[in-house]
């Protein structure tokens, strides 16, 4: 075990290592979720510029 492991340990605060590990995990889950949702935005937005200039393209507007 690491030595802050092992000093929590044994002081008895297993509630506060297991409350820790709990706060970062969901703290890693929220940012790796919120890198996803900006990859997904950034892909959208890029989707909807390419059926833009397709449609202008077809509709007989001049880009």
């Amino acid at each position: 075990m690491t030595s802050v492991t092992e000093a929590i340990v044994t002081r008895g605060d297993l509630a506060h290592l297991a409350l820790f590990l709990w706060a970062s995990g969901a703290s890693a889950l929220l940012t790796l979720t919120l890198r996803e949702l900006a990859a997904a935005n950034r892909r959208f937005d890029a989707f909807v510029r390419e059926l833009a200039r397709f449609n202008r393209r077809f509709s007989g507007d001049e880009e």
